[in-house]
């Protein structure tokens, strides 16, 4: 994937083993219009060669409004369902991708925002972050996989809440609902610090968080436990996992702790 693939709405930067991916339409608090999904789409199935972790950033002061408002075209019923199924296909690429993602979460992340954001494997919010889903207001319904992702953060009862009543979480409680895994006060650098601790990490084992974990989370005790220990017999059998022991044993890495 190169800059020249992306869309103007899309910024990429590298780091190193981490990339930096941000949404660049602050005129419209970063609104999702389907140029921008389908380059998230095309970027998460073709990372640039040698990233090991992505953050997810925005231009301004926003994460993301949500849909643009531009893109509620007249739509028949399967128009409609084949553009909703577009999303899901493009934020699975990001959930179910080859590079964990570290989203940083300020401002709006509404709507198709907040969608996107629950995609993501690690969400840092900063103050300024605020959380809604106002389909229900608009007598419409979600259409980015948020009745999927957003009920195994917060719970359907919290959902069904923000969508009936139009509530708006801000950042502390959008924090204690689940919605965010950190807060903090500049979000993109804590956002690197994680990417690059993220991108250390031994490429087996980062395949098996962002493809096995979900998998066994989702099925049933027996299989999840098999998955479990054929993931576990693949990942301690490889020539990294035995150095890194034998670094451990030897006390020339870190013990876990502060």
């Amino acid at each position: 994937m190169t800059t020249a693939l992306l869309p103007p709405s899309l910024r990429l930067e590298l780091h190193g083993e981490v990339a930096v991916l941000r949404l660049s339409r602050p005129e419209k608090r970063n609104a999702l219009d389907d140029a921008t999904v389908l380059g998230l789409e095309a970027f998460f199935g073709a990372p640039p060669a040698g990233v090991k972790a992505v953050v997810l950033d925005a231009v301004g002061d926003h994460f993301s409004a949500g849909l643009d408002l531009a893109e509620l075209t007249e739509r028949d019923a399967f128009e409609g369902l084949t553009h909703s199924m577009m999303w899901h296909r493009a934020f699975e690429r990001l959930e179910r991708g080859r590079v964990p993602v570290v989203a940083v979460l300020k401002g709006a992340v509404v709507g198709g925002g907040l969608e996107l954001a629950a995609a993501a494997h690690i969400r840092v919010a900063e103050d300024s972050a605020f959380y809604a889903l106002p389909e229900g207001q608009r007598g419409l319904f979600v259409g980015g996989g948020a009745s999927v992702r957003v009920p195994r953060l917060i719970g359907v009862h919290r959902m069904t809440d923000m969508m009936l009543t139009g509530r708006v979480l801000d950042a502390d409680e959008g924090h204690a609902a689940g919605l965010s895994h950190y807060r903090a006060e500049n979000g993109f650098e804590h956002a690197m610090d994680l990417a690059r601790k993220i991108a250390a990490n031994s490429p087996i084992t980062n395949f098996a968080v962002l493809q096995a974990l979900p998998r066994i989370a989702e099925a049933n005790p027996a299989e999840g436990y098999l998955m479990e220990a054929l993931m576990a017999a693949i990942a301690s059998g490889s020539a990294e996992a035995k150095e890194r022991m034998q670094a451990f044993l030897e006390k020339r890495a870190g013990k876990v702790g502060r």
